[in-house]
């Protein structure tokens, strides 16, 4: 417990995306990531933050009432002490979720860790990051996530929802469109059109208070 991240915030908000959405949430977000996809809205945690030390960053999520921690990033798995980070959170009776880009391995992740998998679309400009054996260490209780900026987006996640077999491997299929860029109701008239099993999220925190830092 004497290791450190690097973090660039922890904030108390509503879950905007995932099957938990609209839950009271503590996100940590650490510093750092090795990917540059077009559509980022998190650039300002590439560089900067702040070093801490394990047992603090555990102290303040356990300090907030509510049971539900999301690790983000950057990409969380950048720094390998996030692994027992979230360990220790689980093990404080916290209900952990992480969100990760999927170009870095997430096998040898505590079997307790809800996984969020972004699959980077080919509008992304980081496709060809994907680490597609990442798909054998998700479990039941995982989610993959495709952000959509486009119909060629679209076309390449349905094809990855089947290649896969994603809808009986995992809880749940996200598809998110692209803020500012595709219109949610887009993206939803093509879900409906073509039968896809995969749940329509928008993200919800930036309905309810815009494209800002920490909420």
């Amino acid at each position: 417990m004497d290791t450190s991240l690097r973090i660039t915030e922890i904030f108390y908000s509503l879950q905007g995306e995932s099957s938990f959405a609209g839950l009271p949430t503590v996100f940590v977000r650490l510093t750092g990531c090795p990917l540059r996809c077009v559509y980022c809205d998190t650039a300002y945690a590439f560089e900067g933050g702040e070093r801490r030390s394990l047992i603090e960053i555990v102290e303040e999520v356990v300090g907030y009432s509510t049971p539900y921690v999301t690790v983000t990033g950057g990409e969380p798995l950048a720094q390998p002490e996030v692994k027992p980070l979230m360990t220790a959170l689980l093990d404080r009776g916290k209900t952990i979720t992480l969100e990760t880009s999927g170009a870095m391995s997430i096998e040898g992740i505590d079997s307790r860790v809800i996984k969020i998998l972004d699959l980077k679309t080919p509008s992304s400009g980081e496709m060809h990051r994907n680490l597609e054996s990442n798909i054998e260490f998700l479990s039941s209780g995982d989610e993959v996530k495709f952000v959509i900026g486009d119909r060629a987006d679209f076309d390449w996640a349905v094809s990855k929802i089947i290649q896969f077999n994603l809808q009986e491997r995992v809880s749940d299929c996200l598809m998110s469109p692209v803020y500012g860029q595709l219109a949610p109701s887009q993206l939803a008239d093509w879900v409906l059109q073509d039968n896809v099993p995969a749940r329509l999220q928008i993200q919800l925190h930036k309905l309810l208070w815009g494209d800002r830092q920490g909420v």
